[in-house]
């Protein structure tokens, strides 16, 4: 008997001793490409922001990796040099590959061709590596062919140049990141921090996020996208704005808000409201009261145990089915798979139609 015990506490070892190994394996591997004329800003964002998201236990969950086309040091753009960790090897290693921007390859900005080592660089990286690029990273990978036939984004500034340089890729120069599955592009400087944090919480969620995001002091989510920085060539000559009614709404989530009483709020007409809501925000009211209850019900979600269809009441969906719908729409799964997955110490049984 004593024999018997000793084996099922030696197995029991054996099995926790695989589970730690599985968790060293899981952790994510990012390689970030640094390029000549990169700069340090751009090229710190996923170190600083990946390497402060940790599991409950305070675990990293991601490793990160700062390499060069072939290991030697680069140039920044602000006058020092970049001592890589690696060479292209980490590319070929790597679960995400990281493309910040470079200032001292012009010739993309006419459609021109990569140098080749660049070239046989990127060209080790495995198939179905997820691909992500900040602000004009995107002419890197656009210029290696990854972004052809596929939604995009780069710094509103250059949108235009880009636009003709690149006609295959479709860009969208209002939004702060577009996420097109494994291939994801950030709009310019800050909004690599956004991309960032996007995947930390596509990846483990929002908590996880935003513990990282406290991290780094930086807000988990932005409202809007670039529309609001845009210079306009003619600004509406009014101060009035619409951000004390998204203040508003946020605290009501879980009442009716129809456009009119949201104009109601801010004191404009429907139509001044809806055309200065698009302004600030860069995407209609509709669309942006959305986003804000599909967030607060993914936090209701990893965070309490609520019943799905109170948790679909207190995020503004009113019923289990409408939930189901916009997080299936959003994120192709259904509030019962997202809790499983980011809250694993709750069973949830979805309700039926």
């Amino acid at each position: 008997m004593a024999t018997a015990q000793a084996e099922t506490t030696e197995q029991q070892r054996d099995r926790e001793d695989e589970r730690a190994s599985g968790a060293q394996q899981r952790r994510h591997r990012i390689a970030v490409l640094a390029l000549p004329g990169v700069p340090p800003f751009e090229l710190g964002i996923p170190s600083r922001v990946f390497g402060s998201a940790q599991d409950s236990e305070g675990r990293p969950l991601y490793d990160v990796t700062v390499c060069t086309a072939d290991g030697a040091p680069v140039l920044s753009d602000a006058g020092f040099t970049v001592q890589p960790a690696a060479g292209p090897e980490a590319l070929a290693a790597a679960d995400t590959v990281i493309v910040p921007p470079t200032h001292a390859m012009p010739e993309l900005g006419d459609g021109g061709p990569l140098p080749p080592g660049i070239t046989a660089a990127i060209a080790r990286i495995r198939p179905g590596t997820r691909l992500v690029s900040i602000c004009t990273g995107s002419y890197v990978l656009a210029a290696a062919g990854l972004l052809d036939g596929r939604p995009a984004t780069t710094h509103w500034n250059l949108a235009p140049e880009f636009r003709r340089a690149y006609p295959e890729v479709k860009v969208d120069e209002d939004v702060l990141f577009v996420d097109d599955g494994d291939v994801l592009t950030s709009a310019g400087v800050a909004a690599g921090v956004d991309l960032c944090l996007h995947l930390i919480r596509r990846d483990h969620g929002t908590a996880v996020a935003n513990r990282a995001a406290r991290m780094c002091v930086v807000p988990p989510w932005r409202d809007g996208g670039q529309a609001q920085y845009i210079d306009r060539p003619v600004p509406e000559p009014t101060l009035a704005s619409t951000t004390a009614t998204r203040a508003w709404a946020l605290e009501h989530l879980d009442e009716p808000l129809p456009l009119t009483r949201l104009a109601e709020h801010a004191r404009m007409s429907l139509r001044s409201f809806t055309r200065r809501f698009r302004d600030e925000a860069g995407m209609t009211p509709v669309q942006w009261l959305t986003a804000q209850r599909l967030e607060m019900a993914k936090h209701l979600l990893e965070t309490t145990d609520l019943p799905i269809d109170l948790v679909a009441h207190r995020s503004g969906f009113g019923t289990a089915n409408s939930l189901r719908t916009h997080m299936r729409t959003a994120y192709g799964i259904p509030p019962a798979t997202w809790r499983r997955t980011f809250n694993p110490h709750q069973d949830a049984a979805e309700p039926t139609a």
